[in-house]
Parts: C-alpha cells; structure tokens; sequence
C-alpha cells in the first residue's frame, strides 16, 4: 500500500493515509506530500472529503476488515472502493511490465531486478513487498520503460495483473486460509500467466515443470533443455560464483555477492527477465551485479550484541527456513560471511506466522528447524486468525524434539520473555537468526534496551 502511495504521489495525485506507526516508510510518504493521519478513525475520511472537490477514491487491501472505522464511513459517504490489486493492475496496464510470483523468493527476485535496471540507467517504476536497498523504499516513481511489480498470491489477486512478462519463482502450497489445496493454487498460478504476454519460469520447480507450459525456463541445476542457466562453481558463505549460459552457450562467469543457492536462482530469474525485456546485454548486466543486495527482512543484519551477531529475516514456511538456514550453515562451515564475523553456531528464534499455516506444516517446520543448533520459539503470531487446537508453538517445541531429541529448543510467553531467552541461551560468536513475518523483528530494539544487571526469569517454558 505504502510502494502505490508513493508512486501515486510522485505522480501528481493528491494522497492521504492512516498509521498508528511513525516509521521510516511513513516519514518518506510525509516528505513526498502523503498525509498521514496517526489514528485510523472516521474522522479522516470526513476530513478527506472536505478538503477535495471531486469525492476521493478509497484504496483498500485484503487486510483490512470490514470492521474498520474508515471502511465503515467510506460506504456510509457512498465513497469509490477500489481493491489495492486493481490499482495495482491499472498501473501495470499502464506501461511494460514485469511481474514477479512464486511461492518463495519474489520480493528478492523483484528486487535484484529492480537493481540490475536501476544500475544499467533504465529508471524502472517499482512496486515491491520489501524495501529496495538501492532506493531505500519499497516503491519507486521511475521516468523509465519499464514497471516491476511483485505479484502476492495470498488473496488470488495477481489474476488481475495483465503483464508483459509474468515471472513465477516457484510453487508449492501455501495459505492455507484462502487455498484448500494445492490444485486451487496451481489453477489461480496459471491464470496468471496465461494472462501475461510472456511466461519465465524456474525448470528446477517440479510443480512448475509438470504444469506449466513457459515462454522461457531457468535453472541453477542445468543448462540442457533451458533457455538461460546459472550452474555454480563455488558456493560458500560469502558469495557464489557461477557460469551462465544462454540457449546453451556460454556467455560468460559472474560473482554473486549474495550466498545461497536460492539466492543464485533468484538472479538468475532477474537476469533473464532484463534479457527477455529489458534487452539489455550480458555485459551490462555482469557490471549490475556487484550492486545487488537483498531487500530489507531478507537475512538483514540488524547488529552485534555481546558479540552475538543478530539477523533479522522474513522466512514463515518450511521451505524458506530451510533455505535459510542452509545458507547461514555455510557461513559457519566456510568460515566466509558477508557479517562481521564468520559465525561459530547458529541460534534460530522463530515466530510461526498464521495458526493455519502452523496447523498445515507443523511436521515440516520441525524438520526445517532442525538445521539449527538450538531453537527459541515465540507464540504464533495470529495475523487475525482464530487460534487453532494444536496450531501453537508448544506443539512445536513437540514436533522438534521428537524429531530431534538433542536439539535444545524452549518456548517463551512472550516476546519479553524472548529476548531473555536469547540473553541466557546464545553463546560469543551464534548468529541469532530471527525469523518470522510477524513482530519478532523488534528483537533487536528489546536486546539494545535490555539492562545487563537484568536478572534471568526463575523458570522458563520448555
């Protein structure tokens, strides 16, 4: 909401807003002509209105409930109500546009794209779910060709976006409060890329390669068979480097200064999306590379506390902590690291985020999870869900022990009881991983305000 709000902005429209939070995202919108109000009350929808001369058009998402006190007095002023996704669309309608889905890895796909057409002085329009570092924004008002957006598949929206080139990053059954199944999520998927003019696709997705027919294929796995392939020749902690191909041919070697192999797949997607629509050369884009970073929540490096290194990250499915706990274990096991200092253990503090997602894969967090070294948990942040009867971290703290009886795992009340777990539990040299996509991120802030002469609690949830 924020990214369209600054981009409608930049535009020339006349934008107002409501955030209880007075965060960085909401001074950037202040400081581009966005009114903000503090309180989401009726009131502001009654001030909008008498400051305009033609009735302003409400903007809303899937999140915003019935309930709302704005929502109630847009409909009671018989006011425009128009979905965040058709907005969206109109904009991607608007121009040439790329838009980037998947299950895992389109914010950071949608990212490294947008820098790699930003670094090679193409001023691309961007609409992302995270904070660009290159723009230090989540939304951008380019003067460029081109649009990138990413394209959320939690509500089925994305049908809606009509773009000259659809990216999928990969699919596998998530959201589970608006998908039954996985058939329901691959037939929304295919909408939307049959409603793009051009379809690139991960080969390395079974889902993908079984049902989907793409304009175009990656793979970090494979150049045969592929239209563009980025095979690794070393993987380490600290970056990646590998070959990439082209319809076969070798066009040359990069270095990626981003670890894991998720994150090679990621710019390989980035890459072929400008070679397909961007036009831009192989060289061009070698030069990009040394640029790239990943968006903010994706393995952020927040600081050091009694020389613990913390990092804050978004991952909230099975997949995604797997992912990146593979590629913080390489940091320990290469002794390389884009931190300070190469990490000597891993403490993984997550947050399960939904009671539904929780309930679907509580066997396969468990298993994710137990690439750590120990594991603190936080109460499942509901996300507005009724809670679930099993659905909750002591079931978790359940399921790890059962399937690793060694692991040291606790459970804490609260997210204050969190951060003195972490005080009592971390060892000089983990990296805290903290992962989740609720409130957990503010970890950091309670360590930073945590007094060293606080004492430990008597006992703790196990």
């Amino acid at each position: 909401m924020s990214a369209l709000a600054l981009i409608l902005a930049n535009r020339g429209h006349s934008v107002s807003g409501s955030d209880p939070r007075n965060s960085h995202t909401v001074e950037r919108l202040r400081t581009q002509g966005v009114k903000v109000f503090r309180e989401q009350s009726s009131a502001n929808i009654k001030a909008i209105c008498s400051n305009v001369n033609l009735p302003p058009v409400v903007v809303v998402s899937t999140a915003i409930p019935k309930s709302n006190p704005e929502l109630k007095a847009t409909k009671q002023a018989q006011l425009e109500i128009v979905h965040r996704s058709d907005l969206l669309a109109a904009l991607i309608q608007a121009q040439p546009s790329i838009a980037v889905a998947g299950s895992h890895g389109k914010t950071t796909t949608s990212t490294l794209l947008t820098t790699l057409l930003a670094t090679t002085d193409q001023d691309p329009t961007a609409v992302i779910g995270g904070v660009v570092p290159y723009y230090g924004s989540n939304g951008h008002a380019g003067q460029g060709r081109l649009l990138v957006a990413e394209a959320d598949e939690s509500d089925g929206s994305l049908v809606k976006f009509p773009a000259s080139l659809g990216v999928i990053t990969n699919l596998e059954l998530d959201h589970t409060d608006h998908y039954s199944n996985l058939d329901e999520l691959i037939k929304t998927m295919k909408e939307f890329g049959q409603g793009c003019r051009q379809l690139l696709a991960n080969y390395d997705c079974p889902i993908l390669k079984e049902h989907f027919d793409a304009t175009a294929w990656w793979s970090v796995k494979t150049a045969v068979g592929v239209d563009f392939a980025a095979l690794p020749i070393c993987l380490n902690g600290n970056q990646t480097i590998a070959d990439i191909y082209e319809q076969g041919e070798l066009m040359g070697q990069i270095t990626l200064p981003m670890p894991g192999l998720h994150n090679l797949s990621n710019a390989m997607a980035a890459i072929a999306a400008c070679r397909m629509e961007g036009g831009l050369s192989f060289e061009q884009l070698k030069q990009g590379l040394a640029d790239l970073q990943p968006p903010g929540r994706r393995f952020d490096f927040r600081g050091s506390w009694k020389d613990r290194q913390i990092v804050d990250d978004y991952a909230h499915h099975p997949s995604e902590v797997r992912a990146t706990l593979a590629m913080a274990r390489l940091m320990v096991t290469s002794g390389l690291s884009p931190l300070p200092c190469p990490p000597k253990r891993l403490l993984a503090v997550f947050q399960p985020h939904r009671y539904s997602r929780t309930h679907q894969f509580l066997n396969d967090f468990a298993t994710a999870l137990g690439d750590a070294d120990a594991v603190l948990l936080a109460p499942v942040y509901g996300a507005g869900e009724q809670p679930i009867q099993g659905a909750t971290s002591q079931s978790l703290a359940k399921a790890i022990k059962a399937q690793h009886p060694n692991l040291p795992v606790k459970v804490s009340e609260d997210l204050n009881q969190l951060t003195l777990l972490v005080q009592q539990h971390s060892l000089e040299g983990d990296l805290v991983l903290v992962m989740g996509a609720g409130d957990v991120n503010c970890l950091w802030s309670q360590l930073e305000l945590l007094s060293e002469t606080q004492r430990y609690p008597s006992s703790l949830a196990a």
